[in-house]
Formats: structure tokens, sequence, C-alpha cells
């Protein structure tokens, strides 16, 4: 139960991620709904792999390159979703991956209390 509520709080950050930049669109809560769990299932497969190969990079930036690791998985997202889910630009998808992770992070605090 906890999994499908992440699951639909996640897809309304991205619609609010929607909401405050044009050149972040999503048709559709169904697309963001089907976003968050295809970045679900990214960040269980793909993701780790990623922290491993980038050890050295994250541990240098403090952990900041986590937001880069991040703003790719949802780069892959949308690439998977193709004109349903566009971002205009990487420094986009960083800037999406920061909010996206801070909104996140309260997701997390709510839906686990």
């Amino acid at each position: 139960m906890r999994w499908i509520l992440s699951l639909v709080f996640n897809a309304l950050a991205l619609m609010l991620i929607d909401y405050l930049f044009e050149s972040f669109t999503i048709d559709g809560f169904g697309i963001a709904l089907l976003a968050s769990v295809i970045l679900a299932v990214l960040n269980a497969i793909v993701r780790p792999i990623l922290v491993v190969l980038t050890l050295p990079i994250t541990i240098v930036t403090l952990g900041f390159f986590l937001f880069v690791i991040n703003a790719i998985t949802l780069w892959f997202t949308q690439a998977l979703l193709g004109d349903n889910f566009v971002i205009d630009g990487f420094a986009m998808a960083l800037i999406a991956a920061i909010l996206f992770s801070i909104m996140n992070f309260f997701i997390n605090k709510i839906v686990k209390d």
C-alpha cells in the first residue's frame, strides 16, 4: 500500500514540476503515474549501477553528483515515454531532479509515518 501511495505522490510531484516550468511537460496524470513507475524501476535497477560507477566523482563533489545521476534517470524516463513527457535540455532535467529529490524526501517522510 505504501508503494502505491508513494507512486501517486511522486506523480503529483511530477505534475507540480510540470506546472512550475514550461520546459518540463507531462501530458496528464496518467503519464505522470507511468513516469513515476518507470522512475521507480530505473531507481531500483540503473541508479545503483550508476552510483557505483561514478563513486569517485560523487565523493569528490561531496554527494552533489547524485543529482546528476537523478537527472540522468529522469532523462531516461523521458526518452522511454516519448512525446508524452518532454524535458527541454539537460539543465531542466537537473533542476527537475533537484526539486523532485527535495519533494521525494518529504513524500517519504509522509508515507513512512
